[in-house]
């Protein structure tokens, strides 16, 4: 999955801040992607307007051909990347907890299990408790990255945006 196609997924989980998407167009083009609106979006400054910035992405998706997922896909990847970058030794499972930004809905027996035990941590979780989360997520997650069909190369989402 390239950088573009990955982006995807990440706009609509919002787990891409918008600033973000100029330098990521810039990118793009150097990969060899080309547009009139992902070169208009590369030239714009990581400040400005958002509204501006996400109409050019989407407009320069559009134009390249890449499908914008749904919520519901864009949530599957969400789930499977974070599992793959705690699987990966990349995220921390307090990492995972935390960057599970939107409501996700789950298709998977596999899927179901790692949201379930991610929702389990909170920050009053006990400090003898938490050996036991912190496994569990990561079986959980090792039985989601052996399962999915979605694969390793979807990238490992940023911090939540707040």
């Amino acid at each position: 999955m390239d950088r573009l196609q990955q982006s995807a997924w990440q706009y609509v989980a919002e787990v891409l801040p918008t600033e973000e998407l100029p330098m990521l167009a810039a990118h793009a083009l150097v990969d060899g992607r080309d547009s009139p609106a992902l070169r208009e979006l590369a030239s714009l400054p990581r400040r400005s307007d958002e509204t501006e910035i996400r109409e050019l992405y989407v407009q320069a998706l559009h134009e390249l051909g890449i499908p914008i997922p749904d919520e519901e896909a864009a949530g599957r990847y969400l789930l499977v990347s974070l599992a793959f970058g705690l699987a990966k030794g990349e995220l921390s499972p307090k990492d995972v907890a935390d960057r599970l930004s939107m409501t996700v809905a789950a298709h998977t027996q596999e899927e179901t299990r790692f949201l379930s035990v991610a929702a389990e941590y909170s920050e009053w979780i006990g400090p003898d408790e938490l050996p036991g989360w912190e496994n569990d997520l990561r079986t959980a997650a090792h039985a989601l990255t052996t399962s999915t069909d979605l694969g390793p190369g979807i990238g490992v989402p940023g911090p939540k945006r707040a």
